[in-house]
C-alpha cells in the first residue's frame, strides 16, 4: 500500500499543540536581545523633515532617514526603508525605535515627534478616476486586455443580456502569526528567524538590500503561522530588524502589531468589475465582457489579474476582458489567497446567476450548456477539466434536485432560506526546485529541500511522497525544510508548493534508487520546463443560507465544495485546505472589508475587533469532497494545487443563495444586513 493518498496526521502536530514548535519570534538568541518598534506615518502623503525622540526614555537607537544605514537599490520600493523622507501612504514605516524591552521600545515610539510637511492626498478608487490607465500586463505576466470577435455587436443582437457591476472591498491578510523577524549578525553574515513563505527568496532579497551574497544570509523558517500570500516575499520587518541589529550590534526582534498588518504587508485591492453577458434565449452565451478596475500605490505597480479567470471558464464566440489601474496614496496591494481569481469569480459567477434568472434556467444547467469543447483562451484540447462532473456530482451530494428557482419561496419562522451555486477554478502550475536525498543506512533516509510549511501540511506530504519513492515507511524518512541553506526551492504560493517540491523530491528519490548512490541532489528545472501550460483545477461550490426577515442577518447553514484537483496526496490535509478556503470565502461574502476613511487615507477598522473574520460561531456546516481523478501529465504525482481553489467561487455561491432566499441581489460586497434589510 502506498503512503500517498493516506490521511496521515501532520508530523509536526504534537510539537505545535505542546508549544515545542518554534516560530520566528521564539528563538533564543542571547541575553543582549533588543526589541524594535516601527513608527508609522500618521499622514497619507507628505515629506518627513525631522524626528525628535524623548531623551528621558533612553532607547538604544532611533533610526530614520536622517541617520539610517544606506541600503542598495531593490526591485521592490517598499524595501527602501528609511531611505528618504517621502511619505507615500498612511502607515508607511518612517522610523524605528530599538530598546532593551518591548515595552520600552513601544513607549519611546509613542513619544516620538515627527515633523512632517503634509500634502493633499487621493485615496479613493472610483470608476471615473481620471488617473485610470491600462497596465502593460497584469500579474504575473498576463496581457491586460484580450478580445475575440465583436463583443459590442453580439451584445446588441443578443436576445438576453446581463449588464452588471460588482464591487469588492479591500481585504486584509490576517494570519494567526503576524509578520515577525529576529535578526542577528556575525561579522558580515546575517541570520534571520523570519516568518515567510520563501526562505531562499527572502535570503536573496535581503542579501541584495544589504549588499551581501545570498550565501551570507541564513533564513530559518521552520514553522509559520499562516501567510495567505502576504509572506511570499521579503517583508519590511525583515529589513528593519536586520538594519537595527547592524546598528546596535545586538540581536533584534521585530514583531509587527496586528494594526500594522493593515498597512505594511499588502492587501487585496478593491475592485470595480463590469460584467456584460449576451446569450440566446436558451442560455447559450454569445458574448462575454469582463472589465476590472483596481488600485495600486504610488510606489509600485501591482496589477491584480481580476478578469483573467473569465478567459478560461465558458465558451462564447465573442469575448473580451480588460484591466484598468489607478495609483493612489495608499499602501501597495499584494497577493492574497487566489489573487485575481477570488474577486474575479465573484463578478463572473454572480453575473452567470443573473443570466440564469433572465433565461429562466437552472443555474447549473446554464453552466453546463456553456461548457467549452476546447480551452476558451488557448483553443487547446481540454485535459482533466471535470467541471461539469463537479457540478453534477456536487448537486447530487448537496441535494439540489427539486429546487424552486424562484426567490423568496421558502420560509421557516423568521428565516428566509435559499441556495446558490458557483463554479471554481485555479491554475495548475509547478516551479523549479531542488531536493537532496541521503541514504543514512539501515533503510533510513534524509530528504532536504528549502520548502516551507505555512500550515498546509507540506512537511507531511513531502515525507509521504519520499517514502513511496524510496519504498520505505514514513517513519524511516527524515524531512528537513524551512531553511534557506538547504537545496533551493520555490515559494509556498500560487498552489504550487506540493507540485513543485514533490516533483524535485520524486526525482531525487528515483535517482538515488536507480544509481545506488548514498546522496543525490535533483534539480527539477528541466523537467518542469516541459510541463503543459493552461492546466487548471476545477470545482463547484454550493451554499444554503438563511436570512432573518426582521434583521437581515445572514447565516450560512451549509457550504459544500466538490473539486477535481488531480490526485489527492493526503485527504486529511487536503480537506483542511479546501474548507479553510471556503470559510475564507464566507468572510469575503459576508464580513470582511477594509472601511476607508477618505479624509484620513486609512482603513479605520485596522484590527480584529473591527475587521471580522469568520469564527466558529459563523461556520455551521462546511464540507468538501473530490473526484477520484489524476492528471499524470501535470507532475509525477498526478496532483493539482488545492490551496486556493476553496476561496474561488464560494463567495459567489453564498451571494447567489442570498438572492434566492430574499430576492435581494448584493453587488457590493460584503452582504451586510444594512444592504439586505431595505429589500426584505
Amino acid at each position: 500500500m502506498t503512503t500517498v493518498g493516506q490521511p496521515l496526521q501532520r508530523l509536526e502536530g504534537p510539537d505545535k499543540v505542546t508549544g515545542a514548535a518554534r516560530y520566528a519570534a521564539e528563538y533564543p538568541v542571547g541575553d543582549d536581545l533588543a526589541y524594535a518598534w516601527v513608527v508609522q506615518s500618521p499622514v497619507p502623503r507628505g515629506a518627513l523633515r525631522n524626528v525628535v525622540a524623548d531623551p528621558l526614555l533612553d532607547p538604544i537607537a532611533v533610526l530614520w532617514h536622517g541617520n539610517a544605514p544606506r541600503l542598495s537599490d531593490s526591485d521592490d520600493p517598499e524595501l527602501a526603508l528609511l531611505q528618504s523622507g517621502r511619505i507615500s501612504y498612511r502607515g508607511q514605516a518612517v522610523a524605528l525605535v530599538v530598546a532593551r524591552t518591548l515595552e520600552a521600545a513601544r513607549r519611546a515610539a509613542q513619544e516620538i515627534t515627527l515633523e512632517i510637511e503634509e500634502e493633499p492626498h487621493d485615496a479613493v478608487l472610483r470608476a471615473d478616476h481620471p488617473g485610470l490607465y491600462t497596465p502593460e500586463k497584469v500579474n504575473p505576466f498576463f496581457p491586460a486586455e484580450t478580445s475575440d470577435g465583436d463583443v459590442d455587436a453580439a451584445l446588441a443582437r443578443a436576445p438576453v443580456t446581463v449588464d452588471v457591476t460588482y464591487e469588492t472591498p479591500a481585504l486584509h491578510n490576517n494570519p494567526m502569526e503576524p509578520h515577525a523577524t529576529t535578526a542577528l549578525w556575525s561579522g558580515d553574515d546575517l541570520t534571520l528567524y523570519d516568518s515567510n513563505q520563501h526562505p531562499a527568496g527572502v535570503a536573496a532579497t535581503v542579501g541584495a538590500v544589504f549588499g551581501l551574497d545570498p550565501s551570507q544570509v541564513h533564513v530559518v523558517t521552520e514553522h509559520v503561522g499562516g501567510g495567505f500570500g502576504s509572506k511570499g516575499i521579503a517583508s519590511p520587518n525583515a529589513v528593519l530588524a536586520a538594519m537595527a541589529a547592524k546598528v546596535t550590534g545586538r540581536p533584534v526582534k521585530l514583531v509587527l502589531p496586528r494594526q500594522a498588518m493593515f498597512s505594511m504587508v499588502g492587501y487585496r485591492t478593491p475592485t470595480i468589475q463590469r460584467v456584460r453577458l449576451g446569450a440566446s434565449a436558451d442560455g447559450v452565451l454569445t458574448a462575454v465582457d469582463h472589465q476590472a478596475i483596481s488600485q495600486s500605490s504610488r510606489l509600485f505597480e501591482f496589477a491584480e489579474q481580476t478578469a483573467v479567470v473569465t478567459r478560461h471558464m465558458y465558451t462564447a464566440p465573442n469575448r473580451r476582458t480588460g484591466h484598468r489601474l489607478t495609483r493612489l496614496d495608499m499602501p501597495t496591494p499584494r497577493w492574497m489567497r487566489a489573487p485575481g481569481e477570488a474577486p474575479g469569480m465573484v463578478g463572473l459567477e454572480c453575473a452567470m446567476d443573473e443570466l440564469a434568472v433572465a433565461c429562466g434556467l437552472d443555474p447549473i444547467e446554464l453552466r453546463v450548456r456553456n461548457e467549452p469543447a476546447v480551452d476558451p483562451e488557448s483553443g487547446l484540447p481540454l485535459i482533466s477539466r471535470h467541471y461539469v462532473e463537479c457540478l453534477r456530482q456536487g448537486a447530487d451530494r448537496f441535494g439540489w434536485a427539486g429546487r424552486d428557482p424562484r426567490p423568496r419561496q421558502r420560509r421557516e419562522g423568521d428565516w428566509w432560506i435559499g441556495t446558490g451555486v458557483a463554479g471554481a477554478t485555479y491554475p495548475t502550475m509547478a516551479l523549479p526546485s531542488t531536493a537532496r536525498v541521503r541514504d543514512l543506512g539501515d533503510s533510513r533516509y534524509e530528504v532536504a529541500i528549502a520548502a516551507v510549511d505555512i500550515g498546509t501540511g507540506a512537511r507531511t506530504i513531502l515525507t509521504q511522497i519520499a517514502a513511496d519513492e524510496l519504498g520505505v515507511p514514513v517513519e524511516q524518512v527524515r524531512i528537513r525544510i524551512g531553511d534557506s541553506t538547504l537545496p533551493k526551492a520555490s515559494m509556498a504560493g500560487g498552489s504550487t508548493g506540493s507540485a513543485s517540491w514533490g516533483w524535485a523530491v520524486t526525482g531525487a528519490c528515483r535517482e538515488l534508487r536507480a544509481t545506488g548512490k548514498l546522496e543525490v541532489t535533483y534539480d527539477s528545472s528541466e523537467s518542469v520546463s516541459g510541463q503543459k501550460a493552461g492546466k487548471h483545477a476545477f470545482g463547484a461550490h454550493f451554499a444554503e443560507v438563511r436570512v432573518d426577515a426582521v434583521t437581515g442577518e445572514v447565516r450560512v447553514s451549509r457550504l459544500f465544495g466538490m473539486y477535481a484537483c488531480g490526485r489527492i496526496l493526503n485527504p486529511r490535509t487536503a480537506r483542511s485546505q479546501f474548507i479553510g478556503g471556503m470559510v475564507m470565502g464566507m468572510g469575503m461574502a459576508l464580513f470582511e472589508e477594509g472601511v476607508l476613511d477618505p479624509a484620513m487615507g486609512e482603513w479605520v477598522n485596522h484590527d480584529l475587533a473591527g475587521y471580522h473574520v469568520p469564527a466558529h460561531a459563523d461556520v455551521e456546516s462546511v464540507d468538501a469532497a473530490w473526484l477520484d481523478v489524476q492528471d499524470t501529465e501535470a507532475n509525477p504525482m498526478g496532483s493539482k494545487g488545492i490551496g486556493e481553489i476553496g476561496i474561488v467561487g464560494s463567495p459567489a455561491a453564498i451571494l447567489n443563495a442570498v438572492w434566492h432566499a430574499t430576492g435581494v441581489r448584493i453587488r457590493d460586497l460584503p452582504a451586510r444586513l444594512d444592504k439586505i434589510l431595505p429589500g426584505l
